[in-house]
Protein backbone atom coordinates (compact mmCIF):
# COMPACT_ATOMS: atom_id res chain seq x y z
CA UNK A 1 0.00 0.00 0.00
CA UNK A 2 2.82 2.19 0.52
CA UNK A 3 3.68 2.25 -2.60
CA UNK A 4 0.58 4.66 -3.45
CA UNK A 5 1.64 7.43 -1.31
CA UNK A 6 4.03 9.15 -3.80
CA UNK A 7 4.61 8.24 -7.83
CA UNK A 8 7.91 6.48 -8.37
CA UNK A 9 8.28 5.83 -12.21
CA UNK A 10 9.09 2.00 -12.63
CA UNK A 11 12.18 3.60 -14.62
CA UNK A 12 13.35 5.38 -11.43
CA UNK A 13 12.80 2.55 -8.78
CA UNK A 14 14.43 -0.15 -10.98
CA UNK A 15 17.93 2.48 -11.46
CA UNK A 16 18.27 3.25 -7.57
CA UNK A 17 20.45 0.90 -6.64
CA UNK A 18 22.64 2.16 -9.95
CA UNK A 19 21.59 5.95 -8.86
CA UNK A 20 22.74 5.65 -5.40
CA UNK A 21 26.13 5.11 -6.01
CA UNK A 22 26.91 8.23 -7.59
CA UNK A 23 24.08 10.37 -5.72
CA UNK A 24 25.81 13.90 -4.83
CA UNK A 25 23.98 15.25 -1.98
CA UNK A 26 21.99 18.60 -2.71
CA UNK A 27 22.76 22.07 -1.58
CA UNK A 28 20.26 22.44 1.12
CA UNK A 29 18.54 26.31 1.17
CA UNK A 30 15.76 25.22 3.62
CA UNK A 31 14.26 27.68 5.88
CA UNK A 32 13.30 27.00 9.15
CA UNK A 33 11.25 27.91 12.08
CA UNK A 34 11.46 27.80 16.08
CA UNK A 35 8.60 27.03 17.43
CA UNK A 36 9.44 26.82 21.10
CA UNK A 37 12.65 28.04 22.64
CA UNK A 38 12.23 25.96 26.31
CA UNK A 39 12.04 23.30 25.56
CA UNK A 40 13.40 24.00 21.74
CA UNK A 41 11.81 22.64 18.92
CA UNK A 42 11.95 23.64 15.44
CA UNK A 43 9.77 22.96 12.38
CA UNK A 44 11.61 22.43 9.11
CA UNK A 45 9.94 22.48 5.80
CA UNK A 46 11.31 20.78 2.85
CA UNK A 47 13.78 18.87 4.83
CA UNK A 48 14.02 16.44 2.73
CA UNK A 49 13.91 16.77 -1.26
CA UNK A 50 11.38 14.81 -3.62
CA UNK A 51 13.64 12.35 -5.01
CA UNK A 52 15.02 11.27 -1.06
CA UNK A 53 11.27 11.40 -0.42
CA UNK A 54 10.80 8.67 -3.49
CA UNK A 55 14.03 6.61 -2.25
CA UNK A 56 13.04 6.67 1.07
CA UNK A 57 9.66 5.09 -0.30
CA UNK A 58 11.29 2.67 -2.15
CA UNK A 59 14.38 1.06 -0.05
CA UNK A 60 11.48 0.62 2.76
CA UNK A 61 8.47 -1.00 1.20
CA UNK A 62 8.28 -4.95 1.71
CA UNK A 63 10.57 -4.48 4.91
CA UNK A 64 8.09 -2.92 7.95
CA UNK A 65 7.22 -5.03 10.70
CA UNK A 66 4.95 -4.34 13.76
CA UNK A 67 6.82 -1.70 16.10
CA UNK A 68 7.79 -2.41 19.38
CA UNK A 69 8.45 0.21 22.31
CA UNK A 70 10.97 -0.83 25.62
CA UNK A 71 9.42 -1.34 28.83
CA UNK A 72 10.85 -0.23 32.21
CA UNK A 73 13.67 -3.36 32.49
CA UNK A 74 15.01 -2.26 28.72
CA UNK A 75 13.18 -5.01 26.61
CA UNK A 76 11.16 -4.21 23.77
CA UNK A 77 8.07 -6.16 23.11
CA UNK A 78 4.55 -5.50 21.43
CA UNK A 79 2.24 -3.04 22.64
CA UNK A 80 -1.53 -1.72 22.54
CA UNK A 81 -0.19 1.99 22.52
CA UNK A 82 2.16 1.68 19.61
CA UNK A 83 0.40 0.17 16.59
CA UNK A 84 2.19 1.24 13.61
CA UNK A 85 5.11 -0.70 11.48
CA UNK A 86 8.54 0.31 11.35
CA UNK A 87 11.94 -0.68 10.47
CA UNK A 88 15.63 0.62 10.62
CA UNK A 89 17.67 1.35 6.95
CA UNK A 90 21.00 0.83 6.30
CA UNK A 91 23.00 4.16 5.45
CA UNK A 92 23.13 3.91 1.37
CA UNK A 93 24.71 7.44 -0.27
CA UNK A 94 20.83 8.74 -0.24
CA UNK A 95 20.70 8.15 3.66
CA UNK A 96 23.93 9.16 4.04
CA UNK A 97 22.76 12.68 2.68
CA UNK A 98 20.09 13.17 5.20
CA UNK A 99 22.04 11.97 8.35
CA UNK A 100 24.72 14.45 7.29
CA UNK A 101 22.69 17.08 7.32
CA UNK A 102 20.62 15.76 10.45
CA UNK A 103 24.25 16.22 12.08
CA UNK A 104 25.20 19.56 10.47
CA UNK A 105 21.57 20.90 11.51
CA UNK A 106 22.63 20.20 14.99
CA UNK A 107 26.27 21.81 15.07
CA UNK A 108 29.43 20.81 13.59
CA UNK A 109 30.21 19.50 16.95
CA UNK A 110 27.81 16.24 16.62
CA UNK A 111 29.60 13.22 15.20
CA UNK A 112 28.27 10.23 13.04
CA UNK A 113 29.26 8.08 15.96
CA UNK A 114 26.63 9.34 18.34
CA UNK A 115 23.54 8.64 15.33
CA UNK A 116 21.53 5.67 15.41
CA UNK A 117 20.10 3.87 12.59
CA UNK A 118 17.18 6.08 10.76
CA UNK A 119 13.85 4.32 11.70
CA UNK A 120 11.16 4.49 8.76
CA UNK A 121 7.79 3.80 10.12
CA UNK A 122 4.46 3.72 8.28
CA UNK A 123 0.91 4.31 9.98
CA UNK A 124 -2.34 2.92 7.95
CA UNK A 125 -5.80 3.19 9.10
CA UNK A 126 -6.59 3.80 12.94
CA UNK A 127 -2.58 3.23 13.51
CA UNK A 128 -1.16 5.28 16.10
CA UNK A 129 1.28 5.58 18.99
CA UNK A 130 -0.19 7.19 22.18
CA UNK A 131 1.79 9.77 23.81
CA UNK A 132 5.20 8.80 24.80
CA UNK A 133 9.24 10.25 25.06
CA UNK A 134 11.84 9.87 22.82
CA UNK A 135 14.38 9.68 26.14
CA UNK A 136 14.54 6.42 28.19
CA UNK A 137 13.88 6.15 31.77
CA UNK A 138 15.51 2.78 31.82
CA UNK A 139 19.03 2.52 32.86
CA UNK A 140 19.94 -0.75 30.70
CA UNK A 141 18.60 1.73 27.38
CA UNK A 142 20.90 4.50 28.39
CA UNK A 143 24.79 2.84 29.22
CA UNK A 144 27.77 3.75 27.54
CA UNK A 145 27.60 1.17 25.33
CA UNK A 146 24.08 2.67 23.69
CA UNK A 147 25.88 6.15 24.24
CA UNK A 148 23.61 7.22 27.18
CA UNK A 149 20.18 8.69 25.97
CA UNK A 150 18.84 10.13 23.53
CA UNK A 151 19.54 13.59 22.91
CA UNK A 152 17.80 14.96 19.98
CA UNK A 153 15.35 13.73 17.95
CA UNK A 154 14.13 14.66 13.76
CA UNK A 155 10.43 13.56 13.30
CA UNK A 156 10.24 13.59 9.11
CA UNK A 157 6.65 13.20 7.22
CA UNK A 158 8.25 11.57 3.97
CA UNK A 159 5.01 10.79 2.48
CA UNK A 160 1.23 11.06 3.18
CA UNK A 161 -1.51 10.03 0.81
CA UNK A 162 -3.86 12.93 -0.56
CA UNK A 163 -7.19 12.39 1.55
CA UNK A 164 -5.25 11.86 4.85
CA UNK A 165 -7.00 13.00 7.91
CA UNK A 166 -5.87 13.12 11.11
CA UNK A 167 -2.01 11.35 11.95
CA UNK A 168 -0.58 14.64 13.30
CA UNK A 169 2.05 14.24 15.76
CA UNK A 170 1.02 15.84 19.17
CA UNK A 171 2.65 17.76 21.88
CA UNK A 172 -0.02 18.12 24.18
CA UNK A 173 2.37 19.93 27.31
CA UNK A 174 2.86 22.63 24.41
CA UNK A 175 1.09 25.82 24.47
CA UNK A 176 -0.40 26.52 21.10
CA UNK A 177 0.90 29.13 18.91
CA UNK A 178 -0.63 33.15 19.11
CA UNK A 179 0.44 33.43 15.22
CA UNK A 180 -1.95 32.38 12.97
CA UNK A 181 0.48 32.09 10.00
CA UNK A 182 1.53 28.48 12.04
CA UNK A 183 -1.36 27.18 11.50
CA UNK A 184 -0.40 26.24 7.99
CA UNK A 185 1.67 23.75 9.74
CA UNK A 186 0.11 23.22 12.96
CA UNK A 187 -3.57 21.95 12.93
CA UNK A 188 -5.26 25.56 14.63
CA UNK A 189 -8.98 24.00 15.07
CA UNK A 190 -7.87 21.60 18.00
CA UNK A 191 -8.91 23.11 21.64
CA UNK A 192 -6.24 24.95 23.67
CA UNK A 193 -6.29 22.04 26.37
CA UNK A 194 -4.30 19.73 23.78
CA UNK A 195 -1.67 21.06 23.00
CA UNK A 196 -0.29 21.73 19.65
CA UNK A 197 -0.63 18.89 16.65
CA UNK A 198 1.66 19.34 13.82
CA UNK A 199 0.43 18.39 10.41
CA UNK A 200 1.69 15.21 8.39
CA UNK A 201 2.70 17.15 5.73
CA UNK A 202 5.25 15.63 3.12
CA UNK A 203 9.08 16.12 3.46
CA UNK A 204 8.69 18.77 6.33
CA UNK A 205 10.22 17.54 9.82
CA UNK A 206 10.00 18.99 13.56
CA UNK A 207 13.17 18.40 15.69
CA UNK A 208 13.39 19.06 19.29
CA UNK A 209 16.01 18.51 22.32
CA UNK A 210 14.98 15.46 24.49
CA UNK A 211 17.12 16.44 27.81
CA UNK A 212 17.39 19.32 30.07
CA UNK A 213 20.81 19.63 31.89
CA UNK A 214 21.07 15.53 30.85
CA UNK A 215 17.91 13.96 32.25
CA UNK A 216 14.68 13.88 30.15
CA UNK A 217 12.13 16.43 29.58
CA UNK A 218 8.56 15.34 30.31
CA UNK A 219 7.13 18.74 28.42
CA UNK A 220 8.72 16.53 24.88
CA UNK A 221 6.08 14.05 25.42
CA UNK A 222 4.52 13.60 22.22
CA UNK A 223 1.93 11.32 20.60
CA UNK A 224 1.49 10.09 16.46
CA UNK A 225 -2.67 10.41 16.46
CA UNK A 226 -4.66 7.85 14.88
CA UNK A 227 -4.94 8.10 11.20
CA UNK A 228 -8.63 8.43 10.21
CA UNK A 229 -8.14 8.33 6.51
CA UNK A 230 -5.54 7.56 3.98
CA UNK A 231 -1.72 6.53 5.16
CA UNK A 232 1.65 7.90 5.58
CA UNK A 233 5.09 7.30 6.24
CA UNK A 234 7.37 8.73 8.56
CA UNK A 235 11.07 8.99 9.37
CA UNK A 236 12.73 8.84 12.89
CA UNK A 237 16.87 10.64 13.08
CA UNK A 238 17.71 9.92 16.79
CA UNK A 239 21.45 11.48 18.57
CA UNK A 240 22.70 10.31 21.69
CA UNK A 241 24.63 11.95 23.95
CA UNK A 242 27.56 10.20 23.21
CA UNK A 243 29.24 7.67 21.16
CA UNK A 244 26.99 4.42 20.53
CA UNK A 245 28.83 1.40 20.39
CA UNK A 246 29.77 0.08 16.68
CA UNK A 247 26.76 -2.82 17.18
CA UNK A 248 24.45 0.11 17.31
CA UNK A 249 25.31 3.17 15.35
CA UNK A 250 24.10 3.56 11.70
CA UNK A 251 25.39 1.06 9.14
CA UNK A 252 26.77 2.18 6.23
CA UNK A 253 26.20 -0.01 3.33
Amino acid sequence: MLAHLLPIPLLAVLATAATTQNYTCPQHLYNVQIFSEDPLIIYIPEFITHEEASHLQSISTGRFSSSQIADQTGQQHLASTRTSRSTSLHSDEVVRCIEERALQFQGYDIPRTRLEPIQAVTYLLGENYKPHTDWFTSPTQTTPEFGGNRATSFFVYVAASTDIVGGGTQFPLLDAPTNERWCEYVNCDAGFDEGVTFRPLPRNAVFWRNLVKGRGDRRTLHAGLPVQRGEKLGMNIWTREAELDGRYRSQII
